[in-house]
């Protein structure tokens, strides 16, 4: 079971993957939480729908490439899925100013 890191974090990728693509899909600002949606009062909710969702896949390649490099290296996998989610989560805040 040498695997089960990167298991665990395909299948947290995939779920993730999933939950964006069902926001592009259908668009409805009410798939965000409550508190997402108190505290965002867009102008274009579908716009900020299918932003949100490429930022929700983009931020979802991080435990993707953690569980790629958890096959090799479990430590190198750790660094990786930190330092992917800073780097995909910055990439996303940027995506998302054209937004609001």
């Amino acid at each position: 079971m040498d695997e089960g890191y990167s298991i665990l974090m395909a299948l947290f990728a995939v779920a993730i993957l999933c939950y964006a693509g069902l926001m592009a899909i259908f668009k409805d600002y009410k798939m965000l939480p409550y508190r997402a949606r108190v505290s965002v009062q867009p102008k274009d909710e579908k716009r900020y729908m299918v932003q949100l969702s490429k930022v929700v896949a983009l931020v979802a390649l991080a435990p993707l490439l953690s569980a790629l490099v958890g096959l090799w290296n479990i430590f190198a996998a750790l660094i990786v899925l930190i330092a992917a989610a800073v780097v995909f989560i910055r990439l996303g805040t940027k995506l998302m100013r054209d937004v609001e």
